[in-house]
């Protein structure tokens, strides 16, 4: 029975499949192999070349489209005009009449000189003249009167206005006066005074004495109590320099 065993034939493909094996497993080995050492390798440098790009060009303005052009419109036809149908001559009715011949013109005569005329006229001309003069003299005499008349007015106004401004002075003064006791007749005593436009008195001069030194003497107390003096009522009447008169008893 062993040697029946022994002797029994291999089956086909079993070499074949053993050599697969063995191949496959030393294929793996060797796989295995190469990659640990290709992982153990230093990586190689890359040199790289840098180049600057170039400009792009500028874009090329196109050109604006041209106009189309527009559709021609060709005007309509002229209407033909209706013809005017010739009208027969009319006859002439009226008749022409023949031109008068004109009448030659007139000469105008002229004037016979007249010396006597001629005077009379000169005579009329001058009178004129002279009356035309003595309108004239007459009115320049009546301006002259006018103007007469409104400086005499002006004049006495002015003079009117300064006798009240010296009066409401003096009025002033006499208000301050002191009366001297037993004062003897009516002496009269003249003074110069010099004020500034505001009325401050600022000098009081004797110009005349009365005579009387009481009264004197009581009459510029007054006037230097009585500054500031009354301003007039126009700036241009202001008298900076006064002469003022005073007597005991005025008329």
């Amino acid at each position: 029975m062993e040697a029946a065993l022994l002797d029994r034939p291999e089956p086909p493909g079993r070499r074949v499949s053993a050599v697969l094996a063995v191949a496959v497993h030393l294929g793996l080995v060797a796989f295995l192999v190469y990659g640990i050492t290709w992982q153990k390798r230093a990586p190689e440098a890359v040199e790289v070349e840098l180049v600057r790009a170039a400009p792009l060009p500028a874009p090329v303005a196109e050109p604006p489209p041209e106009p189309r052009p527009e559709p021609r419109v060709e005007p309509p036809p002229p209407k033909p005009e209706p013809r005017a149908e010739p009208q027969p001559p009319r006859p002439d009715i009226a008749v022409k009449e023949k031109e008068k011949p004109k009448p030659p013109p007139k000469e105008e005569a002229k004037p016979r000189f007249d010396p006597t005329d001629a005077l009379r006229r000169e005579q009329q001309d001058l009178d004129r003249r002279k009356e035309q003069l003595a309108h004239q003299q007459a009115v320049d005499r009546e301006l002259a009167q006018l103007s007469e008349a409104k400086a005499a007015q002006a004049g006495a106004a002015k003079k009117k206005a300064e006798a009240d401004y010296v009066a409401r002075i003096r009025g002033k003064i006499r208000g301050n006066i002191v009366m001297p006791p037993e004062l003897k007749g009516n002496p009269e005593a003249v003074f110069e005074v010099t004020q500034l436009p505001s009325g401050e008195v600022l000098s009081v001069k004797l110009a005349r004495s009365s005579g009387t030194p009481a009264w004197d003497a009581a009459t510029e107390r007054a006037i230097l109590k009585s500054s500031p003096l009354p301003k007039p009522d126009q700036a241009e009447l202001f008298q900076r320099n006064l002469k003022l008169t005073f007597r005991p008893v005025e008329d």
